[in-house]
């Protein structure tokens, strides 16, 4: 086992409190996170999920885990029929735009791509799709009618929850108990074909304007949601792994579902950890359409949104993003982004810094401790903020080293540069190396300090201010010191 191993702890939704996480099989781990519906692009509040399991997926790696990552591709409709929804989505996108449903799949897959090479996420290990498994969901359907926790009713299939209560809990995960839900179901259509309001569908009956349909033992038809996620999990990670990730929001429903499904098919809980990434608020409030703050990943990033004054880098944004809990509610703003890109700003000088700085023959300072500090801080319900503070105390280390103020010796130098290094870029995921010598705007840059040198020879101090201010504004920091002007 690594040395880092074995320290961290988790919250685990499914009790309640943190535990100390121990996987199933020393040194693996078996995560699966569910994935985005393809029906539209992915909202901001989507993407600050995938980054928050993509940052946990990176320390489990740093750590030393052998890590197989499962996140799905919901391409076959997406049916909630659990409160009494049962429109298609993807097929009701795909009539909007008159395009066939594979057409809208395809289009928003490839736009998911891109926002996960745009925000820097690593590929899983495996990234399934609902429409490559819809065998393994009608076997897992066949299995839950044959223990007797499911029926069939004019060609459609469902979970029947009372049955399933006699033996499991339902609403283990979420804590909703069945009596209140029957507040929620009440005055909902599609409600005929279930023997008890909180049942749920595995599989529909084909309607006559279905546009993805599939054969099955109890006629044409598509899988329900919760059916695709009980299938690709266990296919890949067994019946029963160690995490199970999403958004807060997929509590209850889906994940209560995907826990009956599975017990109901197979005789457990899939997951050993349930783990859920809490929601974006922006300027103050949930992001919504009606409320006027609602945008995609890359229009912040192209600066096509009008709810910020300017565009902001990838790296700025997600460094914004991990400032906050993945369990805690995160309210982006165009202050919160702009402290983000100054803070972002400070964090890759220090690291260009480590470099550059002389060494001495003693450290004035417990190098070890710190970088302690920041597995400590992620081993901790992988704390983000808590680990971004203590890299600012290395920064302000690394600072007073520059200036003469502490000492540091080299091995002591290469072993935090390292540690530095791996938690900025391999942890949180963020680029600090583009450097500015390799950028585009090196040459711009370069003679736009040069006009501004111009002017202060000048003493024309105006000019240089307008200079300074303006770079200031475009989120370029201008820095005079004793060896000339550089920049960031």
């Amino acid at each position: 086992m690594n040395s880092r191993q074995g320290k961290l702890s988790i919250y685990n939704s499914l009790s309640g409190q943190k535990e100390h996480f121990e996987p199933i099989h020393d040194g693996r781990v078996g995560m699966y996170v569910c994935g985005p519906t393809l029906y539209s692009e992915p909202h901001m509040g989507n993407m600050r999920t995938f980054m928050n399991f993509d940052m946990i997926y990176r320390y489990l790696l740093h750590v030393g885990y052998q890590v197989k990552y499962v996140r799905n591709i919901t391409d076959a409709g997406h049916i909630t029929n659990s409160a009494g929804n049962t429109e298609d989505n993807i097929g009701k996108a795909a009539r909007l735009e008159q395009v066939q449903s594979l057409e809208i799949v395809y289009k928003f897959n490839v736009k998911f791509q891109e926002l996960q090479r745009l925000y820097n996420l690593l590929s899983p290990s495996i990234e399934p799709t609902a429409t490559q498994h819809i065998q393994e969901q009608i076997e897992h359907i066949e299995q839950i009618i044959a223990n007797g926790f499911a029926y069939v009713v004019n060609g459609s299939v469902y979970f029947d929850v009372r049955k399933y209560s006699e033996k499991f809990e339902y609403g283990i995960l979420s804590g909703r108990k069945v009596d209140e839900l029957a507040e929620e179901t009440r005055s909902l259509n599609a409600q005929d074909d279930k023997r008890f309001f909180a049942d749920f569908a595995l599989w529909k009956k084909a309607n006559s304007d279905d546009m993805q349909v599939w054969r099955s033992p109890w006629g044409d038809g598509n899988p329900g949601w919760h059916i695709e996620c009980t299938a690709m999990s266990t296919k890949y990670l067994g019946s029963h792994f160690d995490i199970h990730g999403g958004g807060m929001d997929l509590k209850f429903p889906h994940h209560e579902d995907e826990i009956a499904q599975n017990c109901g098919s197979l005789g457990c809980n899939p997951a050993k950890y349930w783990m859920h990434a809490n929601m974006l608020n922006v300027n103050g409030q949930k992001m919504s359409k009606s409320l006027g703050n609602y945008f995609l990943p890359k229009e912040i990033v192209e600066g096509t949104t009008t709810l910020f004054t300017k565009p902001f880098s990838p790296d700025v944004i997600r460094f914004c993003m991990m400032q906050a809990h993945y369990r805690s509610n995160l309210d982006l703003s165009e202050d919160s982004l702009s402290a983000a890109e100054k803070g972002f700003a400070r964090l890759s000088d220090a690291l260009d810094l480590t470099e550059k700085i002389n060494v001495g023959t003693i450290s004035s300072f417990d190098v070890h401790a710190l970088v302690d500090s920041f597995y400590v801080a992620m081993d901790d319900d992988f704390n983000t903020p808590i680990l971004i503070a203590a890299l600012f105390d290395a920064v302000r280390f690394v600072n007073l080293i520059n200036d003469g103020k502490e000492t540091i010796t080299t091995s002591d130098l290469t072993f935090l540069c390292n540690e530095m290094n791996g938690f900025v870029q391999d942890v949180l995921g963020l680029n600090t190396r583009s450097g500015n010598s390799d950028s585009k705007l090196a040459p711009v840059m370069g003679l736009v300090l040069e006009l501004r040198q111009h002017a202060r020879e000048n003493k024309d101090w105006t000019t240089s201010d307008r200079i300074r201010d303006g770079l200031a504004a475009a989120g370029i920091v201008v820095k005079d010191g004793k060896d000339g002007t550089s920049w960031s």
